[in-house]
């Protein structure tokens, strides 16, 4: 399940993380953010999904009957 959890803190700074992305596709959801709250990102870092390809095509299993 992809989320993302926007933490607004005490001071007016806003933090958020992504869950369940890989690769830019979490960029995406940062840039929605920011346009929705009119900001800009000052600081940032990639955590390990970032450089984690996607699973879904491995996520299938297949089973095949030889006789």
């Amino acid at each position: 399940m992809k989320k993302l959890v926007v933490q607004l803190r005490p001071d007016g700074s806003v933090a958020a993380e992504t869950f369940g992305m890989t690769g830019p596709e979490c960029l995406d959801y940062i840039e929605q953010l920011e346009a929705l709250l009119d900001a800009e990102t000052t600081s940032s870092q990639f955590t390990e999904d970032y450089t984690r390809t996607s699973t879904a095509a491995s996520d299938s299993f297949f089973q095949e009957d030889r006789d």
